[in-house]
């Protein structure tokens, strides 16, 4: 384990744990709006690098990101290991287990069922309990809100 924390693990660290038990490790950032330099700011979304078990290879890493409460991630791809950046191999990994079902889910349903599986689920709220929310057929969303902001010529 990495000598910074004990639940934490370096990239290799994460990789030779997934390989030798089968199970998933994963690293999270969160994403802030325009108001990031604001200390009330709160994440917009998040990146998850998720290393998960491959028979062929291994291990795959898995960059997962994108917007709270949608049900579209911004990303999900599978990295090749020559590609991965620096950056990302510099971060420190937590193990948990992974159900392939659990990658479509929510972003903030994932990470909640990332780190419960880890044995820190006290740290995040839990999102997979909550009631869906949708609004009714009265709702009229700003033109702006859902990206038409150009008007017509």
């Amino acid at each position: 384990m990495s000598e910074t924390s004990p639940n934490r693990l370096s990239f290799n660290e994460a990789v030779a744990y997934v390989e030798q038990t089968g199970k998933a490790a994963f690293a999270a950032m969160p994403v802030f709006g325009d108001d990031e330099g604001d200390e009330n700011a709160t994440a917009e979304g998040a990146r998850v690098f998720l290393l998960l078990p491959d028979a062929d290879e291994g291990w795959t890493l898995r960059f997962i990101a994108g917007p709270f409460f949608s049900a579209a991630y911004a990303a999900n791809d599978i990295i090749p290991a020559e590609e991965i950046p620096d950056r990302v191999r510099e971060l420190l990994f937590m193990p948990t287990r992974c159900d392939e079902s659990w990658l479509t889910d929510q972003l903030q349903v994932l990470l909640g069922k990332l780190t419960q599986a880890a044995g820190i689920g006290e740290q995040m709220p839990d999102y997979g309990s909550q009631p869906a929310k949708g609004s009714g057929p009265e709702a009229v969303f700003p033109i702006a809100f859902i990206g038409g902001s150009k008007k017509p010529h």
